[in-house]
């Protein structure tokens, strides 16, 4: 028997044996259960007294390898000196490599991380910190890896294995051991980081067990049907158990396996195990970078973002249904496993499932036994990640090639027919399944003009926000892409702050930060007192910006309130710099400039490259008036990133501001020339040039600037103005009635329309 299969044997002999003595010693006078106080995390091997069965489908699992002490066993590199950066020491195992100060050294690995597809090497660094090598062992090609370069990357990268970003501690602990307590101490940078257990026991998925624990040991005592009763902490199972699957729905389900599954902020440091996700996390809606326009996955989402946007969530399908809740093995292999419903004889909990024979060539119209006729193949299209993780996309979804041909997403047919187009498999999947799969509406068309800046998108954003039909994540992402439209958007915010679901709550809050005040607070004030801290927060966070004497004295305290839960809930993930970025707007919001500052300042001693950081603080440095200091924290930002269009720009708006007209114009020129997309960048560098006297210069950045802003009234009233100043009445005269047309309300536009027809008149 090797160490690791014999984890739990030696510890059930001893439990077991403790509790027949406790047994013997209560037989005679059997006692009730205590009141329950806060659960606290027991030894997941006193689990093992009543579930062996589960214990033993668990053992070996991802869940149960995804960290370990490092021995012969977990360790499944290649140790034996043949790779130079990796060895074994009096029997420790060590990685040699450049450390945090640039000098190669040796440092000790002492845990695995992860054990298939790969498995790297956690390694101490001095404060507590343990990080995440780079370079991983291939457990199927039985080889050594970089999954970066390192000797590309400059040493504050972030991307370098000794670098924040690869930290154990703040990225990777909390879905990899159970019960971690980050240890974090602000003042130092340094960590005592604990767990309950090494890696995702019992508790990891039903919550701290000592309730529960004393719960069963009263039962086997002889007090069967006794409850735990403590207060707060008694469950609606009665039996101490915070998530107890046998009795969740499907969402509580799904919510229960969330937290690890799913691009999340954590925002309350003792996980909500039972409660809402919304709770303790706010989950990332379908954006840039993370997903598609249409949902398919993109970055590195896992499965939760996506399987919500499935008929099958909606259907009431959940995880357990697909994989075996302790060993996380799928329930069948290939087809066998979809078809136990999709099938002729579908499962009777799903109604609105259509009884047809889907493995067959009639259904996927290619050879049996082919790639093609693979279920997941079609519906379930991988990406890999980490170079050699291929994970499958959870959305379910049906292949549409006539996206592709719309809006250039991906799709399932031309990622396996390479050499073909996607018209090709438009044609195909019309000709196989009608023309109607092409004319079927899809969100993915709205959320890819949102995301262009089409402003004829907002209807269909309208639309989407308030349909119940469509999946909540749909829904809130269609309300996060609202926040432009300005007061239009209100009565779809209305609708969403009323939703059943935390998460329309949330992203309603989130969407109110660009109304007005009196607007801002219909929405928001109400969602101060909601259940769900998710929703708390955000909407504290958005009333920061309302000034405190323009709030009711019962409203200013509830403000108050909800952002001192918010500024718990950043402090939850304080050695990251985003949740210092996230304070110091709050402060700066409520003219706390001194502690807004300071925060900015935390988040860039953490990543000198996190440039938010440094264009908040850059554009609070020069609101308060000290824009010598705001100039050199866009230069140092600029050394690092000289290829950042919106950095140039930032600091040529405040050199214009203090009437540096040559170096403004470089910057912006620089600037227009990495983002000749972005109409306003136009703009102002023809306003610096024309202040700068370069009226020849000026003219076709002004031109350029109106043709990608065609709606901006102030660009076109430039435009006007430089025809009119330069005596070209003609050319003057179409702009003019351009802009009389934007603004019609606007008497100085009407006017200089007159003025121009009057020359041109010759009066």
């Amino acid at each position: 028997m090797s160490a690791r299969s014999g984890r739990f044997a030696l510890v059930l002999l001893l439990v077991s044996g403790t509790l027949l003595a406790c047994g013997r010693e209560e037989a005679a006078t059997p006692q009730p259960p205590k009141a329950a106080g806060p659960p606290a995390f027991v030894a997941d091997a006193t689990c093992v007294e009543c579930h062996e069965a589960e214990a033993r489908a668990w053992r070996g699992s991802h869940h149960d390898r995804a960290m370990e002490v490092a021995d012969p066993d977990s360790v499944l590199g290649d140790f034996s000196g043949a790779h130079p950066d990796f060895a074994r020491v009096d029997g420790k195992y060590v990685v040699r490599a450049d450390g945090p100060d640039g000098v190669r050294g040796e440092f000790a690995a002492p845990y695995t991380f992860a054990v298939a597809p790969l498995q790297q090497m956690l390694v101490e660094l001095p404060g507590g910190r343990l990080q995440a090598f780079t370079t991983a062992w291939d457990t199927e090609r039985r080889r050594f890896f970089a999954l970066h370069s390192q000797a590309e990357l400059a040493a504050d990268d972030s991307l370098r294995w000794t670098s924040r970003y690869q930290r154990w501690n703040a990225m990777c602990a909390d879905c990899h051991s159970t019960g971690v307590k980050r240890g974090y101490d602000a003042a130092t940078d340094t960590y005592q980081t604990t767990w309950a257990e090494i890696d995702v026991g019992c508790q990891g998925c039903h919550g701290p067990g000592s309730n529960h624990l004393e719960w069963a040991r009263a039962r086997a005592a002889g007090a069967a049907g006794t409850t735990v009763e403590g207060a707060a902490h008694a469950t609606p199972y009665g039996d101490g158990l915070l998530v107890d699957l046998k009795h969740a729905d499907a969402r509580q389900e799904v919510e229960s396996c969330a937290p690890c599954h799913s691009r999340r902020a954590q925002i309350r440091a003792d996980l909500p195990y039972g409660r809402p996700l919304l709770d303790g996390f706010l989950p990332a809606t379908l954006d840039v970078g993370l997903y598609h326009a249409d949902g398919q996955i993109d970055g590195e989402v896992y499965e939760y973002g996506s399987f919500l946007q499935s008929k099958m969530y909606a259907a009431g399908v959940r995880c357990s249904d697909c994989h075996d809740s302790h060993s996380g093995k799928l329930e069948a292999e290939g087809n066998a496993l979809c078809v136990r419903c999709h099938s002729p004889a579908p499962d009777p909990r799903f109604a609105t499932l259509q009884p047809k024979t889907y493995d067959s060539p009639e259904h996927h119209h290619h050879a049996a036994g082919s790639a093609g006729a693979s279920c997941v193949g079609c519906h379930m299209p991988t990406k890999s990640y980490m170079i050699v993780d291929p994970r499958q996309d959870h959305s379910l979804r049906i292949p549409r090639p006539d996206l592709s041909l719309e809006i250039g997403t991906p799709n399932a047919c031309t990622q396996c027919h390479t050499d073909r187009k996607p018209a090709w498999a438009a044609e195909q999947v019309a000709k196989w399944y009608g023309p109607e799969r092409a004319q079927a509406t899809h969100f993915g068309v709205a959320f890819a003009a949102a995301r262009a800046g089409d402003e004829g998108a907002v209807p269909d954003l309208l639309a989407l926000a308030v349909d119940a039909a469509q999946p909540a994540v749909v829904r809130a992402t269609a309300v996060a892409l609202l926040e432009p439209a300005g007061t239009r958007i209100l009565p779809a915010l209305e609708r969403a702050a009323g939703d059943p679901d935390p998460w329309l709550r949330s992203a309603a809050a989130s969407a109110c930060d660009a109304l007005p005040p009196e607007a801002r607070l219909a929405i928001a004030e109400p969602l101060l007192s909601d259940p769900v801290l998710g929703v708390r927060i955000e909407a504290a966070r958005v009333l920061s910006l309302v000034p405190q004497d323009a709030l009711a004295p019962g409203v200013r305290e509830r403000v108050n309130a909800g952002l001192r839960e918010f500024e718990a809930a950043q402090r939850v993930q304080a050695d990251l710099p985003g949740s210092h970025l996230s304070l110091g707007i709050v402060y700066a919001n409520r003219g706390e400039n001194e502690r807004a500052e300071a925060e900015y300042r935390i988040a860039l001693r953490m990543d000198p490259a996190f440039l938010p950081a440094s264009f908040n603080l850059a554009t609070l440095l020069n609101k308060i008036g000290r824009n010598a200091d705001a100039e050199t924290v866009l230069r140092e930002a600029l050394a690092r990133a000289p290829e950042q269009g919106d950095l140039h720009y930032s600091l040529g708006l405040l050199l214009a501001e203090g009437g540096r007209l040559d170096e403004a114009s470089a910057e912006l020129g620089h600037a227009a020339r990495l983002m000749p997309e972005r109409g306003r960048v136009r703009y102002n560098y023809g306003l610096a040039l024309l202040r700068a006297g370069q009226r020849e210069a000026a003219e076709p950045e002004l031109r350029a600037a109106r043709e990608r802003e065609r709606s901006d009234p102030q660009i076109v009233h430039a435009l006007t103005l430089f025809y009119v100043q330069g005596g070209r009445w003609a050319e003057a005269l179409p702009y003019a009635r351009e802009l009389a047309a934007l603004a019609p309300d606007d008497p100085g536009a009407r006017e200089m329309l007159a003025t121009i027809e009057a020359e041109l008149s010759g009066r």
